[in-house]
């Protein structure tokens, strides 16, 4: 399906993104979460309301409904980011109530365009602490880091809380003079979960010059125990690396995520990677037997030269957003529609029933760790060395 390209001039970029960052902060944070969800009771009075929002969804009986959300960027204004944050509202809106997910899964750094493409250091400026400690806010016992969250946190703990959502949070991070590609767990009562998952792997291609803008994460792999489950996330260039998933099927995930941006290689567009990039996940949840969700992007970013007319570069992300069962088969693919900047596919998970099957396959039985040591070489010399 064809959408109009959008296209992005770097400083203008970098505005527009603080004029949104200025007008979503013009109401105090906490006051606002107050406000929209209604929230006037304690934290426990919170932990029995909320077990009322999962009670009418799939996760009262053991399952729950997993959603994978694919978004373009074409039909918004160019070098703005102003309609990224209302599509990605929509898209939460359309999983929970129409599509009755109790998780949802946006793609990575879903708050703009993919800004990697080259080497820009006025967006470093896009990044953002997760908390500012000049909004105060009563959720002290879901802080990560103190203070309070930032605007697009708050805006997804209002979502994740209004719809009874569990909702991880693609963003990138400021913490200090360190900058990061990282998620932020949200759990269905608006909640932000301890922890933070900081990307471990960081690519650096053409088109894909993320070293640039990230540190690797030092954070390890990440497992949160959900309203739902437990879920575990990795972001875009770590679905390829195995052990990054049998790190988090070892913690216990009952899914695994991947929020991603991936799409041409602008060296040479000829290059196809969407049916790798589908079986190297799909092995994943095979070798693991963990159900896989991959969210995408979809359409084509056109990055501009300084005179802000001419094209420097484009990427064309391809989507195909996808879900697997435990077993690696895909059960739903993403396409988007005519004139829909939105698509949205949903699977059931039955995490007991997965781990019943798991155990009785031995995977997880018959690891050998101590074998694995030439794991941790780069080169496959003697790890005792």
């Amino acid at each position: 399906m064809s959408f109009p390209s959008y296209s992005y001039y770097p400083k203008r970029l970098l505005e527009s993104f603080r004029e949104l960052k200025s007008n979503e902060e013009k109401e105090p944070r906490a006051a606002s979460f107050s406000t929209e969800i209604g929230e006037t009771t304690s934290s426990s009075e919170r932990e029995t309301n909320n077990s009322s929002i999962n009670s009418s969804s799939s996760s009262s009986n053991g399952k729950f409904m997993v959603a994978a959300v694919q978004l373009t960027a074409g039909g918004l204004a160019d070098s703005s980011v102003m309609g990224f944050l209302e599509r990605a509202k929509e898209a939460v809106k359309i999983a929970a109530e129409e599509k009755k997910a109790d998780l949802v899964l946006l793609p990575e750094l879903f708050l703009g365009p993919y800004f990697c493409q080259s080497q820009e250091s006025c967006l470093l400026n896009l990044a953002m602490e997760i908390t500012d400690g000049d909004t105060q806010t009563t959720e002290s016992d879901d802080d990560v880091g103190g203070g309070g969250f930032n605007f697009l946190i708050q805006t997804m703990r209002v979502l994740a809380k209004k719809y009874g959502v569990v909702l991880p949070v693609s963003l990138f991070e400021r913490k200090n003079n360190a900058l990061y590609n990282t998620i932020v767990m949200i759990d269905a009562d608006g909640s932000v979960l301890p922890k933070t998952y900081r990307k471990s792997h960081i690519p650096d291609g053409s088109g894909y010059q993320e070293k640039f803008y990230f540190s690797p994460g030092d954070t390890g792999f990440r497992v949160w125990k959900t309203r739902i489950g437990k879920v575990g996330v990795a972001i875009c260039w770590d679905q390829w690396f195995p052990e990054a998933a049998r790190a988090m099927a070892i913690m216990g995930a009952d899914v695994i995520l991947y929020p991603t941006a991936i799409g041409s290689e602008p060296q040479d567009p000829t290059i196809d990677s969407s049916d790798h990039w589908q079986r190297v996940m799909q092995g994943h949840a095979a070798a693991n037997m963990v159900p896989v969700v991959a969210s995408n992007r979809y359409g084509t970013e056109i990055l501009l030269r300084k005179d802000g007319i001419t094209e420097q570069q484009r990427i064309t992300f391809y989507g195909r957003s996808f879900i697997t069962d435990e077993t690696g088969a895909k059960v739903a693919e993403a396409v988007m529609e005519e004139g829909n900047p939105i698509s949205v596919i949903t699977s059931s998970i039955d995490p007991e029933a997965n781990r019943s099957t798991r155990l009785a396959w031995g995977l997880f039985r018959d690891r050998r760790p101590e074998l694995y040591r030439i794991l941790q070489t780069k080169d496959g010399g003697d790890s005792t060395r």
